[in-house]
């Protein structure tokens, strides 16, 4: 028996995965908000239709869990919702837009999150702090072999399904590529570094934050991280913030550590 699923919505990865796999996947892990899958060889999860966007993500009318393990997935002629694409040239602008956004409330901070207010880290992320420092620092050096070595240190830090130190490290990877795109030998280093960190990933963290770290790591995430950097280089504060309140809103404290590894991969932690 499966379990039959019509999605409303559903992210790019996704999307090639059931097209691949003829609509086949199975239930991987049942959590409260959502059911995570495997459809082929990629990790995709099952959401109701009022749920956060992200390349894997598949959104659907129905309760997101599956009767059965084995679901059949008729995506038809949906579209996939694909993250929009920043200018390149636009990049320079994401320090001082972000410069705007600090100035501006968020709410309390949680996991590396308080890394943006120069708060204490809670345990067990207080361990961690030199680590976290140091990436920020070698972004703002651009100093692409420093941020690995920082990085490999942060993987798994943390707990739940995506641990912080994963999502903090991702952010940062993602707002480097951003960075450096303009300078082909930068973009070379940087992509080096999060090829490093991607593939260290299944050694030491869960399969669902590997999966979520490479993504990051390539430049496809959340929908609320893009519209954040979009508004970043547009230059737009109130959608900045706007989309900074949504992002922070994800996980427990996944949001959170995605933005401050934002900040530091735009080297705007370091004082």
């Amino acid at each position: 028996m499966s379990a039959w699923v019509r999605p409303v919505a559903i992210g790019m990865t996704a999307h090639a995965a059931v097209v691949r796999a003829g609509g086949a996947g199975r239930v991987l892990a049942r959590l409260g908000r959502s059911t995570y899958l495997t459809v082929g060889d990629e990790i995709v999860w099952l959401a109701g239709t009022g749920a956060t966007l992200h390349p894997r993500a598949i959104l659907a009318p129905q309760a997101p869990h599956p009767e059965h393990d084995a679901v059949r997935l008729e995506v038809g002629a949906l579209a996939p919702w694909r993250p929009p694409a920043l200018d390149a040239v636009a990049a320079a602008h994401l320090a001082k837009g972000w410069r705007d956004l600090a100035a501006a409330p968020l709410g309390t901070p949680g996991g590396f999150g308080a890394l943006l207010t120069g708060q204490p880290l809670a345990f067990p992320l207080d361990g961690a702090r030199a680590a976290a420092e140091a990436l920020a620092h070698a972004c703002a050096r651009n100093d692409a072999v420093g941020a690995g070595d920082a990085a490999l240190a942060l993987l798994g830090v943390g707990g739940g399904l995506t641990p912080s130190g994963d999502d903090y490290v991702g952010g940062a990877l993602f707002a480097r590529a951003l960075v450096v795109a303009p300078r082909p030998d930068d973009a070379v280093a940087w992509r080096g570094t999060a090829d490093r960190v991607v593939a260290r990933a299944p050694a030491c963290t869960h399969p669902i934050s590997a999966a979520l770290l490479g993504d990051l790591a390539a430049g496809r995430s959340w929908a609320p991280l893009h519209d954040l950097v979009s508004a970043l280089a547009a230059g737009t504060p109130h959608a900045a913030h706007a989309a900074a309140r949504r992002l922070v809103t994800l996980g427990h404290t996944s949001g959170w550590d995605m933005l401050a590894g934002v900040g530091a991969g735009l080297g705007a932690l370091v004082s």
